[in-house]
């Protein structure tokens, strides 16, 4: 009896409470089992993969007994004389991607939450909502036919007013504006639901005590609505943070392709390193991008999120 007392953990032990928490709340452990399960096999099982960074990988020989080769799998990336500018473009597409896909998701947002009739409310929801399940292909063939010199909607105005066709498959800075227009008319109303869900969560007591403060609708707006969802927006901001260096990679490839005119501001690392890949096959090469990627994102979220944690702790992710 007195080994036993030995051997067993004291009172308030990590072993003893977690025990105690799992008998007090079994029902939500066994809730989370799946959740946890999945994520364990399909998120870091597949971590594993690294390796294939550092080796010359080959069928053969498999993952495990390929040549290491250390760091040369990134020769492709750190050597290339265009990882500045395909850097460059991945991070200053994606943050004009975050800026303008959430202004325009909020504003939506808003509009949508003043709206008093239900069923029109709906309606727009649905419309809005309908170009985030349209495929790239299917805007790639919009994008073609509304740009293509000879047939294109655009050149047919023209020529229908009298001016000169333009090519702009030829132009290089207008695609910055097509590409960010594109995405942003995709993603939202997929980003605007989850702003309306946040809206809708806002107490109504908030609202009744701006109304007998005397406040109109902008008031109510301003003072209102858009504080009670800035905890959202920086939650949405870490999350594309994260992945600030993986560009869209189906938007790209698929509106602007291999048109090499192109490249200079339409080329991201997705489809450098696709193009790449597409001549070597290099499984190594391939994950060294993808690793260089994920690391990249890493450090911006952390120091991101360090930032919030000192100046507004509450919106902080960790």
């Amino acid at each position: 009896m007195s080994l036993n007392k030995k051997m067993s953990p004291p009172k308030g032990s990590p072993g003893n409470s977690l025990a105690r928490e799992f008998r007090k709340n079994r029902s939500l452990f066994v809730l989370i089992g799946p959740g946890v399960l999945f994520t364990f096999i399909f998120s870091y099982i597949p971590l594993l993969g690294l390796y294939f960074a550092f080796t010359r990988f080959n069928f053969r020989d498999g993952l495990w007994n390929s040549p290491f080769v250390g760091m040369k799998n990134f020769d492709f990336l750190f050597k290339s004389s265009i990882l500045l500018t395909i850097t460059e473009n991945t991070i200053l597409y994606n943050i004009a991607f975050i800026i303008f896909g959430n202004l325009t998701a909020i504003l939506a947002a808003v509009f949508l939450s003043e709206i008093a009739s239900r069923s029109f409310k709906k309606i727009t929801q649905s419309v809005m909502f309908l170009p985030y399940f349209v495929s790239f292909v299917l805007i790639s063939a919009f994008v073609y036919n509304l740009f293509n010199y000879e047939y294109g909607t655009l050149n047919n105005i023209l020529k229908g007013l009298g001016k000169e066709p333009v090519d702009l498959y030829s132009e290089v800075g207008i695609w910055k504006y097509i590409l960010v227009s594109f995405h942003v008319w995709k993603q939202l109303g997929y980003c605007s639901v989850i702003y309306m869900a946040a809206i809708l969560g806002i107490d109504e007591g908030i609202y009744e005590a701006a109304e007998i403060d005397g406040a109109h609708v902008f008031q109510k707006v301003w003072y209102v609505v858009l504080p009670q969802i800035v905890s959202t927006f920086f939650v949405i901001l870490m999350f594309n943070i994260g992945s600030i260096l993986k560009g869209q990679f189906d938007l790209f490839w698929q509106v602007i392709g291999n048109n090499s005119l192109l490249y200079k501001a339409t080329d991201i690392i997705d489809t450098y390193v696709y193009r790449t890949l597409t001549t070597t096959f290099d499984m190594g090469m391939a994950t060294a991008a993808g690793l260089y990627q994920s690391v990249f994102g890493l450090i911006l979220v952390s120091v991101v999120n360090y930032i919030l944690r000192k100046k507004s702790p509450e919106n902080a992710l960790f």
